[in-house]
């Protein structure tokens, strides 16, 4: 059985998960997973509309990720469904290409998160800066904020290309809200912020908040737009199927589905290091990514939306006891009971008031602790990369973004490391002979040069202008003890010390080299130029070295110039 999980992660996963597993422990799922389900469905609503498509369509994802996605995950704790953060880049690429583009580019994302987690890359989230995260993931809050004034004003104004565009039409001024609308809306927002969290752990604001003003715009008969007709199916009648698939634009659609499997990869994996911290078990972060890809290749066929693990769902499963994917199947199926129960009343839930849960949800999604750190401490790189990724974000699409964000974090690294230093040092006989040992040449000939931080292309200036204005000095010592890298830059700037100092007949030792630093070396034929006998591992022992090389060079020349004389 070892054997075979081992070849399957993913029922090595499942058997750690299920250990133990008793009826205790399926009660708490179980509660758990109602819970999650009762936070899930008023969101499953507002993204799907959010992102273009139906609520009808958040609700389908929601049931299908938190069924297949969960069932293949790389951890228990794991709920997916429909997010703010992708619904963001989803209703721009709908205004764009329709549902048929939003569906294609979601088929093709779930084949490229597929790819990343076969080929084992489940760690690229690591290679991005927390500033450019928390960058994007405000820009991403802005957009959902943006994309519901309509909603929340119980208007409709001409959209635009970007958030910032969009953003521009309100300030002509031309509309005239609806009192009732943004009332409710208003209301939505102040039950969610005043309702109590402790209440809020077993029945969520945002779900009151939905039943309190659905009651008051149906009561009243308020003038205000709603959800509409919600099927009673998961199998929607505007789906994707291939037929639909739009063939000759495939090209187009390349660079949103990049959007969306880069959004869904670091989401998710996000959610799953956040998760592991508050549980102490790690996720499988290239069976996560296998899961992701699987179930977003599925759900197209279904009419639903992208889907990615929801930090704020698993952080709810989580505190609510859960332990296992158990809850995301129960939570699955009390939503596929809702659209099969409660169409009727859901299709009467007034826009105004989904508005009003996105636009908290986009308050709380901002990492405010991040953001807190990154300016409170005056991190100005930080800041820096924070501010351009969030406008990025905004004003362009999250791929963009990305770049724009790990490229200038990228640019401000090597300018920060390429303030590595390289000091010289002269040879002090007296701490010689504290240590142990009596110079035999005085030391004068020797210097010994250190060198603070990585030698590459950004650090050989400083290092080539020490080395050239070495003066008095025949010998040379290079301490690389604090140089965890070099690059070809940096191995042709030693090769052209060595070639100076030889042409002014003295030698050079090398001194503390790490094993990445040595193979490199080594490989650049370096040390065999060199040979052995001058590599060391400290500068005290490549400083003895030196002073006897010398002191017997001195003295064979001494001989032949008596020989000569003789």
């Amino acid at each position: 059985m070892s054997s075979i999980a081992q070849r399957v992660p993913l029922l090595g996963i499942l058997r750690r998960e299920f250990q133990g597993y008793d009826a205790s422990a399926f009660r708490n799922d179980v509660l758990a997973g109602v819970t999650v389900a009762a936070v899930a469905l008023p969101l499953a609503l507002a993204f799907g509309i959010a992102s273009g498509a139906t609520a009808a369509a958040g609700l389908v994802t929601a049931i299908l990720a938190g069924l297949l996605i969960a069932g293949l995950g790389g951890a228990g704790y794991q709920i997916s469904g429909p997010t703010g953060a992708m619904s963001a880049v989803l209703i721009v690429l709908a205004n764009r290409y329709g549902l048929e583009g939003v569906w294609v580019a979601g088929l093709m994302a779930g084949f490229i998160i597929l790819a990343l987690g076969l080929l084992d890359l489940g760690q690229i989230v690591n290679f991005i800066p927390t500033a450019v995260i928390a960058g994007f993931t405000s820009g991403i809050a802005l957009i959902i904020f943006i994309g519901q004034i309509d909603n929340l004003l119980g208007i409709h104004t001409e959209g635009g290309e970007n958030a910032l565009l969009k953003l521009a039409e309100y300030a002509k001024l031309d509309f005239s809200p609806n009192p009732a609308a943004l009332g409710l809306g208003v209301l939505v927002i102040a039950i969610m912020l005043l309702w109590p969290k402790k209440w809020g752990a077993r029945f969520p604001g945002s779900l009151l908040a939905l039943i309190v003003t659905t009651a008051l715009a149906s009561v009243f008969a308020l003038d205000v737009p709603v959800i509409g007709e919600i099927p009673q199916t998961i199998l929607l009648d505007q789906r994707l199927s291939l037929d639909r698939i739009p063939w000759a634009n495939l090209g187009d659609l390349i660079a949103p589905a990049l959007s969306i499997a880069a959004l869904g990869a670091i989401e998710s994996l996000l959610c799953g290091t956040v998760a592991a911290r508050m549980t102490g078990i790690k996720m499988d972060s290239n069976q996560e990514l296998i899961a992701q890809g699987l179930g977003n290749i599925v759900i197209p066929f279904f009419g639903g939306v992208p889907a990615t693990a929801a930090i704020a769902r698993t952080s709810v499963a989580v505190k609510s006891g859960g332990k296992t994917r158990v809850v995301s199947l129960i939570h699955s199926l009390i939503l596929l009971l809702a659209v099969f129960v409660l169409a009727p009343i859901l299709s009467r839930v007034p826009m105004a008031a989904l508005a009003g849960v996105l636009t908290v949800t986009a308050w709380r999604m901002n990492e405010w602790h991040e953001i807190r750190s990154i300016f409170g401490r005056r991190f100005k790189s930080a800041m820096f990369a924070f501010v351009s990724t969030m406008l990025a974000t905004v004003a362009l699409d999250l791929t963009q973004a990305i770049i724009v964000g790990v490229g200038l974090s990228a640019l401000i690294f090597v300018f920060q490391i390429s303030r590595s230093k390289v000091v010289v040092r002269p040879v002090s006989t007296e701490k010689m002979r504290e240590d142990g040992y009596e110079m035999l040449s005085g030391g004068e000939q020797i210097a010994v040069v250190y060198v603070i931080g990585p030698l590459f292309f950004g650090t050989v200036n400083t290092f080539n202008s020490v080395i050239e204005n070495l003066q008095g000095t025949k010998d040379l010592v290079l301490s690389l003890r604090t140089v965890p890298l070099l690059d070809t830059t940096g191995i042709r700037a030693l090769e052209d010390a060595i070639e100076q100092v030889e042409a002014r007949g003295g030698r050079v030792y090398l001194s503390g080299l790490n094993d990445p630093v040595r193979s490199y070396l080594e490989r650049a034929g370096v040390i065999r130029r060199l040979g052995e006998d001058r590599v060391f591992w400290n500068a005290y022992e490549a400083i003895i070295a030196a002073d006897r090389d010398h002191h017997r060079l001195r003295q064979d020349n001494g001989q032949a110039s008596a020989a000569v004389l003789a």
